[in-house]
């Protein structure tokens, strides 16, 4: 893969947005490893904060015993999001997919990931994320053309 390039995005007619391609939103979640989960509990929609690393085609992470791990075992469905904003230009991506606890074999395969903890907590579960086919989307944005600019043209 290309290595994502986080410049100000080519504005045309215009639109200040850029959908980006599948590449692209790849790319940009291997540029960074911290991201928000968003998981079903009790009938209730959960979004926590994770680190996580991916290998281009999932995502993973790891977690403790609790409510993040209860939830994805009773609900494989969930949500990722990462954003980012540098200067007048903005980017993010969100997938939907199956969380999935990995065990055995496939647990340490991901060992080789740079997958790790920001602070020095316990924990001994490694979960990944596989998206769900046409629902990884992106988009760019130009900031340096805010709404009411463009509405005064």
């Amino acid at each position: 893969m290309t290595e994502y390039d986080p410049s100000p995005v080519e504005v045309e007619d215009a639109n200040p947005v850029k959908k980006l391609t599948l590449e692209e939103c790849w790319n940009l979640l291997e540029s960074h490893e911290f991201g928000r989960l968003a998981y079903h509990l009790a009938g209730e929609v959960h979004i926590v904060p994770i680190n996580y690393a991916t290998d281009g085609k999932r995502i993973y992470f790891r977690t403790a015993e609790g409510s993040k791990l209860l939830g994805i075992v009773m609900n494989e469905d969930v949500a990722f999001e990462i954003d980012q904003v540098l200067g007048d230009f903005a980017s993010s991506v969100v997938l939907r997919g199956r969380a999935t606890l990995l065990e055995g074999e496939e647990e340490h395969e991901v060992e080789s990931l740079p997958l790790r903890p920001w602070i020095p907590t316990l924990k001994y579960n490694v979960v990944a994320i596989t998206p769900n086919e046409d629902e990884i989307t992106g988009r760019a944005f130009d900031l340096s053309r805010p709404w009411t600019r463009i509405l005064q043209e």
